[in-house]
């Protein structure tokens, strides 16, 4: 089965950085990952990035609560720059607000909402789902 070449992780808490970078390399899910403590510098490395179609991220694992540009800015900005290819994104926050999950669910883009913490089952899960988009 193919894997996913890059994957982005948008989130401020190195503790889930960290622990996301290592279960996916457990998985063996990507080639490449990408770093961004808040959205204004995901936007701002991935916008040109997207005009140009060029070294596009396959996944987004999206934290809403972070400084500067939360995951809703930047899912709005996200969503303004038209692009050929489908990048996945998942929402994943330690907020369990049925408001907030609800609110997800409004953007096409998004994919699912995953609670914190990330776990084996939860990157499993985003690995099988990210496998079988890439076989259709």
């Amino acid at each position: 089965m193919k894997k996913v070449n890059i994957t982005y992780i948008i989130d401020d808490d190195p503790i889930f950085v960290f622990t996301a970078q290592k279960m996916l390399k457990f998985e063996d899910f990507c080639y490449n990952f990408s770093v961004f403590h808040n959205g204004e510098d995901a936007i701002n490395h991935l916008a040109p990035l997207m005009k140009a179609n060029t070294d596009l991220p396959d996944l987004i694992l999206l934290d809403l609560n972070m400084p500067i540009m939360d995951g809703w800015q930047f899912l709005d900005e996200f969503i303004k720059i038209k692009t050929t290819k489908k990048i996945t994104i998942y929402i994943v926050s330690s907020s369990i607000d049925p408001a907030d999950i609800e609110k997800a669910k409004t953007y096409q883009e998004v994919s699912n909402y995953v609670i914190k913490p990330i776990t084996r089952e939860k990157i499993k899960y985003i690995s099988d789902e990210m496998k079988q988009q890439i076989a259709n």
